[in-house]
């Protein structure tokens, strides 16, 4: 009860203080729902500034502006595709997919080795010798997924 005799006390400074300390939060824990809840946090408490409100009708209030400014952020924003220079940037194996290369060992039990670049990858895929012509059809992890070409 004492949150409720905090905003009673402060009314709508308590609203726009917990709204700034939900925005802060964003900063510390990305995931763009505290900036929302923030948001509607500083909106009730301005609302509150021009019209005094009842605290049941704030909580109320803010409530709705959350759901809403939730609501908003799922449906229209959170899944824009944002083209991009380098699609692969943190995904490694994927760069690969698609690319045919000669064994350096053989696939044996279903795994192998291949160089690639800089770097040795593990490959996983039906068993061949080392010479046989293969290609990267996708990618698990650190282990890249051959057949043969």
């Amino acid at each position: 009860m004492h949150l409720l005799d905090w905003i009673a006390t402060y009314g709508a400074w308590a609203w726009v203080v917990g709204g700034l300390i939900l925005l802060a939060l964003e900063l510390a824990l990305p995931g763009g729902v505290f900036v929302w809840l923030g948001s509607a946090a500083v909106v009730t408490g301005l609302v509150s500034l021009v019209y005094p409100l009842d605290w049941a009708f704030e909580f109320a209030f803010f409530a709705v502006l959350a759901l809403l400014a939730i609501f908003v952020w799922l449906r229209f924003f959170r899944h824009r595709i944002k083209p991009t220079d380098n699609p692969f940037l943190n995904q490694r194996a994927s760069r690969f997919i698609g690319q045919e290369l000669v064994l350096d060992e053989a696939i044996t039990a279903g795994f192998g080795r291949v160089s690639l670049g800089d770097s040795v990858w593990r490959i996983s895929g039906p068993d061949l010798p080392a010479g046989a012509r293969i290609r990267i059809v996708g990618a698990e992890g650190a282990v890249l997924k051959v057949e043969q070409a």
